[in-house]
């Protein structure tokens, strides 16, 4: 069926060229006495705005002493203000102005004599009420909402995914190679999430790109029946490139923080994310490889063909955008 045939192309080769659309945001609330709040937010965003830069949407409670400090990072708006506050914020709402598109933020929020909360903000719902007593498994909830975001919106990521299921022949052997993939990069994201290991975030997205780009010549050399190295040692190669994956989660997660006192519970929870994510990129492409072979088995050859081209021009073009850009 050419609508199966098109589905398929569409999902694994026009997928637009940024990598990591998922940049989430930040804003962190610490209590430095009773009724003072040091506050500092990051947001990302796509080009400067125009006019004043949005600001955090204070509890009604609360109001800024002096003026926010508002300066441009890369790539995103960093800033920070001293916040008093004339009554407990637990029970009143928290915001960020000028959140578009698919924005993402997570507040953290640190009292004195209290659990540490975490909220999240998203341009949908750019508010939310702290709660007077944290729900249970609230860090937990919002990790794993993030680690699947995350991976659902990092294309250079989810390419390698697809590529390896593309490439890799019986659902037992991608099965195999997806946990090979998956254990790696758990071990990188936990160690670089705690500090144990670490590498620069430059060389780390190029080796990402270059492994998007080594994958889609794998799948384009099966098609030619010359059988290469992921094809004999799927495992291996996954859990090489695995490695460098994880200290991409990382930097994301780095990104956004960990919750003191909830550290193991937050990476848990993200990596979970992840995996679910992956996982389910994984079973939707092998039940649309399956239906094209059942149903239109002369035109999978060609579209896996087509995808494979698309997939290693994607990566070919982060490559170079990551090593001269």
């Amino acid at each position: 069926m050419k609508w199966l045939v098109a589905l398929l192309i569409a999902l694994v080769a026009a997928t637009p060229l940024v990598a990591d659309d998922l940049r989430p945001g930040y804003m962190e609330w610490t209590e430095t006495a009773p009724g003072e709040w040091r506050l500092a937010w990051k947001q990302p965003l796509n080009q400067p705005p125009v006019g004043e830069p949005p600001l955090p949407v204070l509890p009604e409670v609360c109001q800024f002493a002096g003026d926010p400090t508002v300066g441009a990072g890369v790539g995103a708006l960093v800033g920070s203000a001293e916040v008093t506050c004339t009554a407990p914020i637990e029970g009143q709402a928290i915001g960020m102005a000028g959140m578009l598109g698919q924005a993402d933020m997570l507040v953290r929020i640190a009292p004195l004599k209290s659990e540490i909360r975490t909220l999240r903000l998203t341009a949908a719902q750019p508010s939310a009420v702290l709660e007077v007593e944290a729900p249970a498994g609230n860090v937990w909830r919002t990790y794993f909402v993030l680690g699947v975001e995350h991976i659902l919106a990092g294309w250079d990521h989810l390419l390698f995914v697809i590529a390896l299921v593309l490439l890799v022949r019986g659902w037992k052997r991608v099965v195999a190679a997806a946990t090979a993939f998956t254990v790696a990069h758990s071990i990188t994201l936990a160690g670089a999430s705690l500090g144990l290991v670490g590498l620069p975030a430059r060389p780390v997205e190029a080796i990402i790109a270059l492994s998007i780009v080594f994958l889609a010549w794998e799948v384009l050399r099966a098609q030619r029946g010359e059988e290469g190295m992921t094809q004999r040692l799927p495992w291996v190669v996954a859990f090489l490139f695995g490695l460098v994956h994880g200290f991409g989660f990382a930097g994301a997660l780095n990104e956004i923080g960990l919750p003191e006192g909830e550290v193991v519970a937050a990476l848990l929870a993200f990596n979970i994310g992840v995996e679910a994510g992956q996982l389910l990129v994984v079973a939707l492409v092998l039940l649309l490889l399956e239906a094209v072979r059942r149903i239109a088995h002369g035109a999978l050859a060609p579209a896996v063909r087509v995808a494979s081209y698309g997939i290693g021009i994607t990566g070919a073009y982060w490559l170079v955008e990551r090593v001269v850009g």
